[in-house]
């Protein structure tokens, strides 16, 4: 689905912090990616994200060579991919309904067309008593599962989240990974990037992991 050949990335005029990386995300698939802080985990899943462009190699996204596509093309393929923000990015203004119904909103859907599975959706993360509360009234996990149902909403291909459980205890971190497992017995390619190794060993799952700027892939 999402494939890198030889990528390289840096800021600037300073050092490369990713290197050579070679892999690919496979449809259905579950991974961790880990590595210390500062690895440049972050800047990888911005990458996936194709929200940043590499500084050399090449990375295909579900087929297409994102070096030779339009700027007009790329947001088409990132509908593709859905991506839960480690500082969540909710929308203060809006109900809990309305921050995950705002990508349909977005596309030019109708109430009528979503609602249901807004409804359904947030139900599922465990919100369907919250969806009309501000988000400032949330706790962090309610946040955190707000936002991973703002990005399901359009039913991605390819799910990425950055540290989703960085900010919540650990009974709330596993139930967020058992939604996430979920989620991936359901059809949808998963990358969870984490340090939390505690996390990891609860599944057995391919990690990638990065250091000094180079990736090892654990099967």
């Amino acid at each position: 689905m999402i494939r890198f050949e030889n990528v390289g990335l840096r800021y600037g005029m300073g050092p490369e912090v990713l290197r050579d990386l070679t892999f690919e995300i496979r449809p259905q698939s579950f991974q961790f990616l880990t590595g210390p802080s500062g690895a440049g985990k972050t800047s990888l899943m911005r990458l996936l994200f194709l929200s940043l462009r590499p500084t050399r190699g090449l990375i295909s996204a579900f087929g297409k060579d994102t070096s030779s596509l339009q700027k007009g093309q790329i947001p088409a393929l990132r509908r593709r991919i859905g991506i839960v923000f480690q500082d969540f990015r909710l929308l203060d203004h809006l109900t809990t309904y309305e921050n995950v119904a705002l990508p349909l909103r977005v596309l030019g859907q109708e109430e009528s067309q979503y609602r249901g599975d807004v409804v359904e959706l947030l139900k599922w993360v465990g919100l369907g008593e919250r969806m009309h509360v501000l988000p400032p009234v949330l706790s962090g996990g309610e946040k955190q599962r707000a936002a991973i149902a703002r990005a399901l909403i359009t039913r991605p291909e390819i799910l990425l989240a950055d540290e989703p459980t960085g900010n919540v205890d650990p009974p709330l971190a596993r139930r967020l990974l058992r939604l996430f497992i979920e989620l991936n017995r359901l059809g949808t390619s998963v990358v969870i990037a984490t340090h939390d190794l505690g996390l990891m060993e609860q599944v057995s799952a391919r990690r990638l992991e990065l250091a000094d700027g180079r990736l090892q892939i654990h099967d």
